[in-house]
């Protein structure tokens, strides 16, 4: 397969009604915001639906969720080790780093795109990979009203459960709010990784979908959806702009000081000479 050989950037513009995009656990699991009332999404969590995306298309991958475990490892160790590959390099006495970062970029596409540290309590070889794919947290466009609600259970846990029924609990959510983020995908590091074009296009696919067979009571079905993907292909491998520049080309201005739907917001394309956007809808 081709490796990738010309500069990418994105921009994912998103909204959230009534969900919680991205619960903090140090503050209750509300959602997440800065000091100055705009909600967040962490990179983390957004490399975790791509991930999942990536695997709803049946790709491999090393970071897999507990409760989307496909392969029947029980840690990231078990994973690594269950490729031969991997666990005659680390058994030899040589134990060749780039080999084995080579071969786990090779096997598993989230190595290959996020990069990943080997590094296992008992093992000698301690490997770190860079990816090429690196993805900014989103923050919304303008400040965020988080509701809360205070919920009851309908039983008790367990027979002996001193607690009654009517034990409480919270539940907050964002009543609307557009978020937008960026990333890049950077060409010297995707020739180390071995990251292909078609590679490429499997994340911008993920983007698209970031949503799909995400749903929770924290974020129900239809309450989080993708607006806009822009995908910029740069001439070259350098790009012939920065990425702040490229990113910065799409500006979105709230129209009202509520904005309480998609249409309350004016979103500005500046064209920029010798660079492809492809603009993609979410589904």
């Amino acid at each position: 397969m081709t490796i990738l050989q010309q500069k990418i950037d994105f921009k994912v513009i998103l909204t959230a009604t009534n969900a919680n995009p991205n619960g903090d656990p140090l503050n209750g699991n509300r959602p997440r915001q800065n000091f100055e009332g705009y909600g967040e999404i962490s990179d983390v969590s957004l490399k975790r639906k791509i991930r999942n995306r990536l695997q709803d298309m049946d790709e491999r991958i090393f970071v897999q969720s507990n409760d989307r475990v496909d392969d029947g490892c029980k840690s990231l160790k078990e994973r690594a080790d269950n490729v031969a590959e991997l666990a005659e390099i680390e058994k030899s006495k040589t134990k060749d780093a780039d080999l084995y970062a080579y071969k786990a970029a090779e096997t598993w596409i989230d190595v290959r795109s996020f990069g990943q540290v080997f590094a296992f309590k008992g093992s000698e070889l301690s490997v770190g990979v860079r990816g090429p794919v690196s993805i900014r947290m989103a923050v919304s466009e303008h400040p965020i009203t988080v509701n809360s609600m205070q919920i009851t259970k309908s039983v008790n846990s367990v027979t002996s459960d001193k607690k009654g029924s009517d034990t409480m609990g919270m539940k907050h959510s964002v009543d609307f709010g557009l978020y937008t983020f960026s990333g890049s995908i950077n060409i010297q590091l995707a020739e180390k990784t071995g990251f292909t074009e078609a590679d490429a296009e499997k994340i911008k696919n993920a983007l698209v979908t970031l949503f799909e067979n995400d749903s929770s009571s924290a974020r129900p079905e239809g309450t989080m959806e993708v607006k806009n993907v822009y995908w910029w292909k740069h001439p070259s491998k350098l790009g012939k702009y920065s990425a702040a520049k490229v990113h910065r080309s799409v500006q979105v201005e709230a129209l009202t000081d509520n904005p309480r739907k998609f249409e309350d917001f004016k979103i500005t394309v500046t064209p920029l000479k010798d660079i492809d956007l492809d603009v993609i809808d979410g589904i």
